[in-house]
């Protein structure tokens, strides 16, 4: 007697081939689009009462595939009928979690494809279920919203990360149409942050991990030599590859409870007396060429400093000097600091072609990146600067930085040490006791014959 597919997939690898001689044309060709078939068992959810499902994995692992299965399973066989899907950017859900290679539209079969509406940011399944589509950067837009699932994607890079977990959490409000409880699937590479470890604490988290290694069938077999080679027994290596959540670095400046004493709320800032736009280029602008690291900073009243923004990236010179320029219009800044050590002179002609009225002050790195960054670390230590919001590749590069291990320089951590110096180094304003103007402004406190200029 044929199998079905779903019986298929319960068999063990040596009698599948046997069974599948069995299978008609039409269960063959259904085969191609169940998803337990295929998949390795730490891409399918467990059984059992849980609220989150969070799969941990190295790049290229198959954990968009094995989340957007997940949402496909649970629309067509109508447990779910109101669906949030969030992504680190509106970019990155439309590219990766709906239109992408492993994204829900691909993995719907054709008879059963829903409609996707960029226009309105929702899809739409024959049967009348939807999801919609959010971003990270809007986490007010979460807070009308009705949801009985949702899928997170990369919610180590989300930039209000713990603001919009809040909020989706708040709008798990309501039953499946078939009295199923609200759950979720998170998809992540790991990271030592807040939101993540606090979903991973939480009882109702049940964990998959996967490395990018586990998907080899379906990845290029010379990119994983050259990623074992280059990346293998590193932490980067052991962190984006293996999907290993790894703890704070020993001997680095920085460590992850400290940036989150130091973090306020973006709505939390005061305003600033002076803000600064710092600028660490690169040595060269080849594509395999270093970050220009692009840091925005600000003094409040408090004297405190604030990093705002990291505008970093691998950019050609006009790319980044026209960044820099915007950044100094955008942010009404004082000045530009850039180093100059690379360049020289060059660095601050190319921010000048941009806008030859843009303030320019070159530094010189005449110490070593530790000797310049111990005291900004010490003020940090102080909770005298703060970060704004989350600005994660610039923390993964403070805590990921051992001044005693040669490796890639640290450009965003590098233009934020200038900025915060720039802002930080000059003297406090005098404080003068209003009892004291009081009193040498009263006539009779000088003695007769006392005459003041």
């Amino acid at each position: 007697m044929p199998v079905t597919a779903a019986q298929l997939a319960k068999l063990p690898q040596h009698q599948r081939r046997a069974a599948l001689e069995g299978m008609s044309a039409a269960d063959l060709a259904a085969l191609e689009w169940y998803w337990p078939f295929w998949a390795r068992p730490d891409q399918l959810p467990p059984p059992g009462d849980w609220r989150t499902f969070l799969l941990l994995g190295g790049r290229g692992s198959g954990k968009t595939r094995s989340s957007a299965e997940w949402i496909r399973a649970e629309m067509e066989s109508g447990r779910r009928r109101q669906i949030g899907i969030i992504g680190p950017t509106a970019d990155a859900v439309r590219r990766i979690m709906i239109e992408g290679p492993s994204g829900i539209l691909s993995v719907c079969p054709p008879w059963n494809r829903p409609n996707y509406e960029p226009s309105t940011r929702k899809i739409v399944w024959p049967n009348g279920a939807v999801a919609y589509a959010f971003s990270a950067e809007e986490p007010d837009r979460l807070r009308g919203p009705n949801f009985d699932a949702h899928w997170c994607d990369e919610i180590t890079s989300w930039a209000n990360a713990a603001e919009v977990w809040d909020m989706l959490q708040m709008a798990l409000r309501i039953p499946g149409p078939q009295g199923h409880p609200p759950q979720g699937v998170v998809s992540t590479t790991p990271k030592n942050q807040p939101l993540l470890r606090a979903i991973m604490a939480a009882p109702s988290t049940v964990i998959s991990r996967a490395r990018t290694s586990d998907n080899a069938a379906n990845l290029d077999s010379s990119t994983l030599a050259y990623l074992r080679e280059k990346y293998g027994n590193t932490r980067l290596g052991r962190q984006e590859l293996d999907a290993e959540l790894l703890e704070d670095l020993e001997g680095a400046l920085w460590n992850r409870s400290l940036l989150d004493a130091c973090r306020i709320k973006r709505g939390d800032a005061p305003d600033m007396r002076r803000v600064i736009v710092a600028v660490d280029p690169p040595g060269a602008s080849s594509k395999d060429s270093a970050e220009c690291g692009i840091i925005v900073a600000g003094l409040g009243p408090d004297r405190h400093g604030y990093v705002l923004a990291d505008l970093s990236g691998r950019m050609s010179p006009e790319k980044w000097a026209r960044t820099a320029v915007n950044a100094y219009h955008g942010w009404k800044a004082d000045r530009i600091v850039a180093e100059q050590n690379f360049g020289g002179a060059m660095v601050e002609s190319t921010i000048k072609a941009c806008d030859p009225l843009a303030p320019v002050k070159m530094v010189v790195a005449s110490r070593g990146k530790q000797l310049r960054a111990e005291p900004i670390a010490a003020l940090y230590e102080q909770h005298r600067i703060h970060h704004v919001g989350e600005l994660q590749q610039l923390e993964d590069q403070m805590t990921g930085w051992d001044p005693a291990v040669s490796g890639p320089s640290p450009d965003r951590l590098d233009a934020a040490v200038w900025a915060c110096t720039e802002l930080m180094s000059g003297r406090p304003p005098m404080r003068i006791d209003p009892a004291l103007i009081q009193k040498i402004s009263d006539p009779s406190y000088y003695p007769a014959g006392y005459r003041r200029r």
